[in-house]
């Protein structure tokens, strides 16, 4: 709960710079980590950033409701295969 709480406030203080630079930091490590994922990501700014901000939600949403979260994520999975 306690990390929640932090995480949460954290996302709710930071500014549109903020959020941006964090968006942009997402897919600069992820691709750092994961080259191939360039290849899958060829969206506009505006898709990337919405989907970088369904991934911070998503996060938040792991500390409320874990279970729920983990067949919503393994449903997203199973979607986007092949």
């Amino acid at each position: 709960a306690v990390q929640e709480k932090a995480l949460e406030r954290l996302i709710m203080s930071l500014t549109e710079d903020a959020a941006n630079y964090l968006r942009r930091e997402v897919y600069k490590r992820f691709f750092a980590l994961a080259p191939a994922g360039q290849n899958y990501f060829k969206q506009s700014t505006t898709r990337l950033y919405w989907i970088a901000d369904k991934i911070v939600e998503m996060t938040i949403e792991m500390y409320r409701k874990p279970k729920k979260m983990v067949e919503d994520i393994s449903a997203l999975g199973l979607r986007h295969v092949g």
